[in-house]
């Protein structure tokens, strides 16, 4: 198979399981508008001012640079211009930490200058000085699908160099002393949980786009972004288990589990909330690049997993080599999304079935609503074909729309 980049088709896997355009189109459409503009109780995007707007983190009650940055994406897909400027300006106004705002914040770290800080208040008062490499990677490539959909504009509306700043800052700090640390390990090109730590988070690993940001970054890191995209397949393969097709939460640069953040209580070795991005990560990966035929057979795996040895335990939790532990999932819905989206890699026998129980599942309600559904609304858009490549509009390449 040859990936989309190449040819500019993008799969409506809903279309070949037998669902009409017209029930799709409604119900991305109803989606997007529920998340956005529905009932306070069904939301999670709300305006600020005359020209900012926010997605909260309902079950945090905070704003986070994985949420904002899944909004801008959501929102450059869907062609929501309004609404994308709006989450960039409150991230930027709110989130962004220049050398000012870091200066007049003792508690915060001046090495941290051009990174986004990771968590805010409501209003925009910063929970955390430090950042999270998924915000910034998914801002950055959000940034470029807007330039070559729309077009640059001036300031912090120059879309295409605020994203080159971006992946600057993430792989270039740390080269000179007291510049900070970089988000990406500058030996291994694996992308790290946290700039503190020395592991990685397997969710976080996104080689489409890094095959992309080696095209439009900034040309003397473009060989970087070549390697980081062959080296997150190579580590997704360590990372996920190639019986089950699990992976756990954090994972060393070896994909051997990490048990627990240093300093922390909490288990990171099982198969749960954030891991479950990664499968739907692969899938979206094999549709644009097929680098792999590997994708495939994980995403089958995995399928196969919860279909049969987990069959009547589809909202347990797991050790990645499916041994269940005593818990349930606090996302349920999100684990029915992303083994849909899986269905992008995976053509064994259970690839529809999840199909059709993802589109058979309502959008999640109450307070921890907001991982679920933007997950589902990402596998609703990759599932129906409009999670695309957005080319410049100076280049000819058939992914061009």
């Amino acid at each position: 198979m040859t990936g989309a980049f190449e040819t500019g088709v993008y799969r409506n896997v809903f279309m070949e399981c037998g669902i009409p355009e017209e029930e799709i189109e409604k119900k991305v459409s109803d989606t997007f508008r529920t998340m956005f503009y529905g009932k306070e109780e069904e939301r999670i995007y709300h305006e600020a001012g005359p020209d900012c707007g926010f997605l909260t983190d309902t079950g945090n009650n905070d704003v986070r640079t994985e949420g904002m940055s899944y909004g801008m994406m959501m929102c450059v897909q869907l062609d929501k211009k309004e609404e994308f400027d709006r989450i960039w300006k409150w991230a930027r106004t709110y989130m962004y930490m220049d050398a000012e705002t870091l200066a007049a914040h003792p508690e915060a770290n001046m090495e941290n200058e051009g990174y986004f800080a990771w968590s805010c208040q409501l209003d925009g008062t910063k929970n955390a000085w430090g950042p999270a490499p998924d915000g910034e990677e998914f801002f950055a490539m959000a940034l470029f699908f807007a330039s070559n959909r729309w077009g640059d504009g001036e300031g912090i509306f120059n879309y295409s160099a605020q994203a080159r700043k971006i992946l600057h800052d993430c792989i270039h700090k740390g080269e000179k002393n007291g510049t900070g640390k970089p988000m990406w390990d500058p030996d291994n090109h694996l992308i790290k949980f946290i700039t503190e730590c020395d592991f990685s988070d397997p969710s976080y690993h996104l080689p489409h786009f890094y095959e992309l940001f080696a095209l439009w970054a900034d040309e003397e890191d473009r060989e970087f972004w070549k390697t980081a995209a062959k080296a997150s397949r190579e580590y997704l393969k360590k990372a996920c288990h190639p019986e089950t097709g699990l992976c756990a939460e954090y994972a060393e640069y070896d994909g051997t589990p990490v048990y627990s953040q240093p300093g922390g209580n909490d288990r990171h070795d099982w198969y749960y909330s954030d891991a479950y991005r990664t499968i739907a990560n692969i899938g979206l990966d094999y549709l644009w690049f097929a680098a792999d035929p590997w994708e495939k057979e994980i995403a089958a795996k995995l399928q196969q997993f919860y279909q049969e040895t987990a069959k009547d335990n589809q909202d347990g939790v797991f050790l990645i080599d499916g041994t269940p532990v005593e818990q349930k999932a606090l996302h349920p819905v999100a684990v029915i999304a992303t083994n849909a989206q899986a269905s992008l890699a995976a053509d064994g026998q259970y690839a529809r079935d999840c199909v059709l129980k993802f589109w058979n599942t309502p959008l999640r309600t109450g307070n921890r609503r907001y991982y679920d559904n933007c997950l589902y609304l990402f596998a609703l858009l990759a599932l129906s074909g409009r999670y695309r490549i957005w080319m410049p509009a100076s280049d000819n390449h058939t992914a061009n729309f």
